[in-house]
């Protein structure tokens, strides 16, 4: 399911900020008991005052919020409609479930006209059921934290334990932003879950801490232990079980680790995927470490345990190490790196080692890297190390690299000093070539069992 980012309208922004009084646009914060009453009054004091207002929790408190909004009931807390700035001061904002009969709703839903900033706070609890930022898609849920259609700035916090489940198709865990503007800063987002819950066929889950339909940046942040699932025997998808982006994202010095996707007969991948149109920009990591996610699929389809593309997608400085692609019984392709059939990638300067492609009993292929449907990979100086390919009595193909055209025959891998070395698959240790185009320019290709390339004198310049 793709979806479209659509532009807030702003106002007359500049006019409204000339009208606002001096002491309005300078208000003091706003010290709020611990109390979730006095919560709730401060935001919607806060969203009928002019001008930016900050509200300073209590130290430590632990707002528990045990019915939704009687306004909104999708939500914990009021809209947000306003400039508001949380400061958390250590707080929590939970959603209170605990032996009790509490209907499901997010923590907070921001507005077109809101923006929020959230800081030192953990938000926990939380369960979308209705994705208010697109509220013609019936039965979508978005945003089991915060869901944002304006501008957000979360940093110094935790989003944990919070859910976004649909019987139609669920995205964004912990957050989701079709917004103006989002970002994520020293922040962890930890399990978290997206859930497809329902029973017709083709449905799916996606982002299991973070979605976005607009432009977001992740910075110096840790996401882990995500799920994203789907009911087994849909052949439903289950992919981006820590981040999906369907708009412009750049995560920079961010560690993803410990993600699973998880599709029984279905489609699991990637703990970091993205399917961005090409008019709204690219995924660009650098920096940090995509290191031991899972992307299982029992007699299924697994693509990519930490990294899918299939769009446009830089990464730079990234160590990629310790993921997998497992399907029992299925397919598992790319246990460090898919790229999809329209995916355009740029891989430069990382590691790309211990990553496992398995399949008991079926095909197996790019223990490393996998670029099979005709997609473009542009990898340079990249260190290819100790990635393994297996299937028991099945195909297993590629340790290091494997790549296919794909249905035009039109898909590209194009390699420049790269070291590719101690891989290990059935057949293509290195690199298996079965159709397409593959190139290599300064590359060093060695020491892989129980081959550097194959088949014999598919790849020019690498001896087998």
């Amino acid at each position: 399911m793709s979806r479209r980012h659509v532009p807030a309208v702003l106002g007359l922004v500049t006019g409204a900020l000339v009208a606002v009084p001096a002491q309005a646009a300078h208000a003091a914060p706003v010290e709020v008991r611990c109390s979730v009453p006095d919560l709730v009054a401060a935001i919607n004091t806060a969203n009928g005052t002019p001008g930016p207002d900050t509200l300073r929790l209590a130290h430590g408190c632990t707002y528990k919020l045990t019915a939704p909004d009687p306004v909104h009931p999708g939500n914990g807390l009021p809209v947000i409609t306003s400039e508001i700035t949380i400061d958390g001061r250590g707080a929590t904002i939970r959603r209170e479930a605990h032996g009790k009969k509490v209907p499901k709703f997010r923590i907070v839903y921001v507005e077109n006209t809101g923006s929020l900033t959230l800081t030192r706070t953990t938000v926990s609890g939380g369960h979308a059921t209705d994705c208010p930022a697109f509220p013609d898609a019936v039965g979508v849920a978005c945003g089991g934290g915060v869901s944002n259609n304006g501008s957000l700035r979360i940093s110094h916090s935790t989003f944990t334990g919070n859910t976004s489940s649909s019987a139609v198709f669920a995205q964004g865990g912990a957050i989701d932003s079709p917004g103006r503007a989002a970002s994520v800063i020293d922040t962890e987002v930890s399990d978290n879950h997206v859930v497809y819950d329902g029973k017709a066929p083709e449905g799916g889950a996606a982002g299991g801490a973070v979605s976005n339909d607009g432009p977001l940046t992740v910075t110096g942040s840790r996401l882990s232990g995500n799920t994203a699932t789907v009911t087994a025997n849909t052949n439903s998808i289950a992919f981006g079980a820590a981040v999906i982006s369907f708009s412009g994202t750049t995560i920079e010095d961010t560690v993803i680790s410990g993600n699973r996707a998880f599709a029984v007969k279905g489609i699991a991948r990637a703990a970091l995927a993205n399917g961005i149109p090409e008019e709204l920009g690219r995924l660009t990591v650098t920096g940090g470490a995509v290191r031991d996610n899972v992307a299982d699929a029992p007699h299924g389809t697994a693509q990519g345990g930490g990294i899918a593309n299939n769009a446009l997608m830089t990464v730079s400085g990234v160590k990629i190490s310790g993921n997998r692609a497992v399907a029992q019984g299925g397919t598992a392709r790319g246990g460090g790196v898919r790229v999809g059939p329209f995916g355009t990638l740029d891989l430069a300067d990382s590691r790309i080692t211990g990553n496992t492609a398995e399949a008991p009993g079926g095909t197996a292929q790019g223990g490393g890297i996998d670029n099979p449907d005709g997609g473009t990979l542009k990898a340079t100086r990249n260190e290819i190390l100790r990635n393994t390919v297996t299937a028991g009595k099945g195909t297993a193909q590629g340790g290091g690299l494997y790549h296919a055209g794909g249905a035009t025959g039109l898909g590209t891998s194009t390699l420049e000093r790269n070291t590719i070395t101690r891989n290990r698959a059935a057949d293509g240790g290195g690199i298996f070539k079965a159709s397409g185009t593959l190139t290599l320019s300064g590359d060093v290709v060695r020491d892989n069992q129980p081959d550097d390339c194959a088949p014999s004198g598919a790849v020019p310049g690498c001896g087998g």
